[in-house]
């Protein structure tokens, strides 16, 4: 009964609807003992919508810590004791370097990431928007920006300035949003979300998954998601941060980092899924595995505040499972 109902769940993603909230619910509840089931129907929608590319990207902290949010898992917050690194805005040439050296590594995408609310709207964005068009001019990346939450008038000016895509987590479902952070409402995220996506830009948007939500939190977040007509789902599991509330967390098991990257896959058919923090810590050897779940994009290289592996391991391991970089 369970493999019919996954075949059933199959076909409707094949046909590009994506499951209902509550077939999700039915497929993130599915029993462990079907990952294999899982995987291979997963393997299918991924490769029907997106073929064998797998899209890379990479980032820079580019202004770290001091964050006044209180995110529960966040060591970049001002309310935790968690000894990150704090530095301003870094100068154009250090993001044009760390970008130049993604591209050589096989980055097709690369987001410039700060910490806080948002960027203030004079020497920060007037920083940006040089940086901006000094990679337009010289660098072949698609250029993508994480800046916290915005404006239509400050999006459009860094738009103008040559930012092609805009990245913003709403990190959990709306329902769980108010045990992870207490100091900005999750509409103000949202409302984020849709100016970008209103104003043409490529829509980023997923969140962290391990933060102690439900499984049907987690099909609430994806059907959010969908709502929202993001273009791109970076799926982010947690590694727990010490001095930060949730650093003892052990929310999650490799299968079920694999079931949530096939439920967004199930959910949203045609998008891009890219797995992005927390992807070592969490599958282990099972990394390879995303691929099958649903996944078509990774990021390689450094997270904000944890390093990655060698991109050349990563690299490697798409060669393995017969793909290649999305140019």
């Amino acid at each position: 009964m369970m493999r019919k109902a996954l075949q059933k769940f199959q076909k409707k993603a094949l046909q590009g609807k994506g499951l209902s909230y509550e077939e999700g619910c039915e497929f993130i509840n599915l029993p462990d003992e079907y990952i294999f089931d899982i995987l291979a129907s997963g393997e299918k929608v991924r490769k029907h919508f997106k073929g064998d590319e797998i899209n890379l990207c990479s980032i820079i902290n580019a202004k770290s810590g001091l964050c006044p949010e209180d995110c529960a898992f966040c060591a970049q917050s001002a309310h935790y004791d968690t000894n990150v690194a704090t530095y301003p805005m870094a100068e154009p040439q250090k993001i044009l370097e760390t970008a130049e050296a993604a591209s050589k590594t096989g980055a097709r995408e690369f987001s410039i990431v700060t910490s806080g609310t948002s960027v203030s709207k004079d020497k920060e964005i007037e920083l940006l928007a040089q940086t901006l068009q000094e990679m337009r001019d010289t660098l072949p990346m698609e250029r993508c920006a994480s800046l916290g939450i915005m404006d239509a008038e400050t999006l459009q000016r860094l738009k103008d300035a040559g930012l092609q895509s805009y990245h913003h987590n709403l990190e959990t479902a709306g329902s769980f949003f108010p045990s992870i952070c207490s100091t900005h409402d999750y509409e103000e995220d949202v409302n984020t979300v849709r100016t970008a996506k209103e104003l043409g830009f490529h829509t980023c948007c997923g969140g962290i998954f391990g933060l102690g939500e439900s499984g049907e939190q987690r099909v609430e977040l994806a059907a959010t998601l969908r709502e929202l007509d993001v273009d791109s789902i970076p799926i982010n599991f947690l590694n727990p941060r010490p001095g930060t509330p949730l650093e003892n967390a052990t929310n999650l098991t490799p299968i079920e980092c694999l079931k949530i990257i096939a439920l967004c896959r199930f959910m949203l058919p045609a998008k891009d899924i890219v797995i992005c923090g927390g992807r070592q810590v969490n599958l282990r050897d099972m990394q390879c595995l995303i691929f099958a779940a649903g996944a078509n994009g990774m990021m390689i290289g450094n997270y904000l505040t944890t390093p990655g592996r060698p991109p050349e391991e990563d690299l490697q391991m798409i060669r393995d499972w017969g793909l290649k970089p999305k140019k």
